[in-house]
């Protein structure tokens, strides 16, 4: 099992948001927004840097320490974060119907998450979903599959939302895990 709390204390994970989270989320007005497996905030910052009230949670108390100091350096931006330690797992976050105008997941797969975030999602509302999938590569280490999405999985657990973006593969050269992008917007 990672010990996430220590990856964060050598900060062996990248700090800049994933391009999908600055390509889709910069078209959207800000409004109340949800960093679900937050790690040491990298959307959480970037989203509250362009206006978004951000709730942004996560289980390694390091990583939002992290996060709390990032957004206390900057006192001039006054970044509007509530970063909270929560075992999303053993739903220790209650995900409020109806609160949210985007929630960002990247990199965590909890299944039975799903269901909160699309009731946490306002009407009009903007899921951002990536995660890794299963991959046949020999080139590619192994992890558990409970932890990697099927082909058309991330896709069919939005369905009757409207999609504004998909993506299954690999998104550059060289050994790398294929991944599964969603982007989808609440239409009823």
């Amino acid at each position: 099992m990672v010990d996430w709390n220590e990856r964060y204390r050598q900060q062996e994970l990248k700090d800049a948001p994933h391009p999908i989270v600055v390509q889709f989320a910069s078209q959207l007005r800000p409004g109340r927004a949800l960093d679900l497996a937050c790690g040491t905030g990298r959307h959480a910052m970037w989203l509250a840097e362009h206006g978004w009230k951000v709730t942004a949670v996560d289980y390694a108390r390091v990583g939002i320490d992290i996060l709390k100091q990032r957004a206390a350096a900057e006192k001039k931006k006054k970044l509007v974060i509530d970063a909270r330690v929560a075992n999303l797992e053993a739903h220790e976050f209650e995900v409020e119907p109806n609160s949210y105008d985007l929630v960002v997941v990247c990199n965590y797969l909890q299944r039975d998450l799903f269901p909160s975030i699309k009731r946490g999602t306002r009407v009009g509302g903007v899921v951002i979903a990536v995660n890794s999938m299963l991959d046949d590569d020999p080139d590619i280490k192994p992890m558990n599959p409970a932890y990697l999405v099927s082909r058309g999985e991330l896709r069919a657990q939005f369905e009757g939302w409207k999609l504004l973006w998909y993506f299954e593969g690999k998104s550059g050269e060289g050994p790398q895990r294929a991944i599964a992008q969603v982007v989808v917007r609440r239409i009823s």
